[in-house]
């Protein structure tokens, strides 16, 4: 990558919009992204999420109400988010941001299709039924 282009890729403003759960961040090229936080969170770039080598990635469920409690720069090449589920291992470089908006719309459609070969939900589970009725009352 040339100079100028890793230049384009250091952003000039991020903005995490907490009610509609986006991180918005705009780059020197003039490309600016709305990031919804579930997608951050089943793309982090964390080992837990794409495994330590081609195939081992692991299909994120659940993750619908993803939302980001923290955002923290990494030298001056990348943030590291914190989620409300309490991932926190990402890095998230620049570029990978960069490469996340660029592709936004694919990897969505990818990561959506995966879903549905793996028959699960972006629902996060919910307790057995029942788990919580018919309990006696404590005296």
């Amino acid at each position: 990558m040339a100079e100028s282009d890793q230049a384009s890729h250091t952003p000039t403003e991020i903005k995490l919009h907490q009610k509609s759960k986006l991180l918005e961040i705009a780059f020197g090229d003039g490309s600016r992204f709305n990031l919804p936080c579930e997608f951050l969170r089943v793309y982090s770039p964390s080992a837990e999420v794409r495994g330590h080598g081609p195939g081992q990635e692991v299909l994120q469920v659940g993750k619908i109400n993803a939302e980001i409690t923290g955002i923290e720069p990494v030298g001056t090449y990348a943030v590291n988010l914190a989620f409300a589920d309490g991932h926190d291992s990402g890095i998230y470089s620049w570029d990978y941001l960069y490469d996340l908006g660029s592709h936004q719309e694919a990897l969505w459609a990818r990561y959506l299709e995966r879903m549905k070969e793996a028959g699960a939900s972006r629902e996060p589970t919910s307790p057995m039924p029942g788990a919580f009725e018919n309990r006696p009352k404590s005296k």
